[in-house]
């Protein structure tokens, strides 16, 4: 592993509740005297962002989890609520890209963020605190892992990822993000030069961890 790579990575924990705060503060810019275009942007990056962020959890997180904790109801009920996630997602990209009243768009994406605000609640109270207890030393491998298939996800989306950004966070808070996706490319260049690991696409349904599950 590249050690520059190893050296900029957060753990596990730190990564998932970052991207919660990315998701939760795209909802909060989200308001009725918002131009049509910035609305239009605010829901492709939180679309994006939710439908990454939920293939990282169902291949990498989850399963770690499920290793030190095979019975757990909140964890039992994370997957489904990804699932109701992406068929709102697959509404609110349709409607986004249509002739759909502002307002129904507007009622779709407050219920998505509905399920989101309620399902990072259960992870950053339960879930999280649970990871860090009995994962212990996995935590920075795993923000490894999750790095890179992070970086593999976003690399086919970055010019999508870059154009919803700068009009979601416009003015200083932009040059924050169009870091972030230039240190995805940067990755992305980085992990290329393994050769090994994952390749594909946000796949929009339930991804497979690439280990066994015993």
């Amino acid at each position: 592993m590249n050690s520059f790579v190893d050296r900029m990575t957060p753990n596990i924990t730190t990564m998932i509740r970052m991207d919660h705060s990315h998701v939760l503060a795209l909802s909060h810019r989200f308001k009725a005297d918002a131009s049509a275009g910035k609305m239009r942007s605010l829901i492709a990056n939180a679309c994006l962002a939710l439908e990454v962020h939920a293939q990282l959890e169902e291949e990498i997180f989850y399963p770690a989890l499920r290793s030190v904790m095979p019975v757990d109801p909140v964890l039992d009920k994370s997957a489904p609520e990804h699932d109701q996630m992406r068929r709102i997602i697959a509404e609110l990209r349709a409607a986004n890209d249509g002739a759909s009243e502002s307002t129904a768009i507007d009622d779709k994406f407050m219920e998505l963020m509905r399920i989101v605000i309620h399902h990072v609640a259960d992870e950053e109270a339960c879930l999280l605190p649970a990871a860090e207890r009995l994962l212990g030393d996995r935590l920075a491998q795993l923000g490894r892992e999750m790095t890179k298939r992070r970086v593999e996800l976003l690399k086919p989306h970055l010019g999508e990822l870059a154009a919803s950004s700068a009009r979601s966070f416009p003015s200083a808070a932009t040059a924050g993000v169009l870091l972030t996706a230039g240190l995805v490319a940067v990755g992305a260049m980085l992990y290329s030069r393994r050769g090994n690991g994952y390749t594909g696409r946000v796949t929009g349904q339930r991804g497979r961890s690439r280990r066994a599950q015993a």
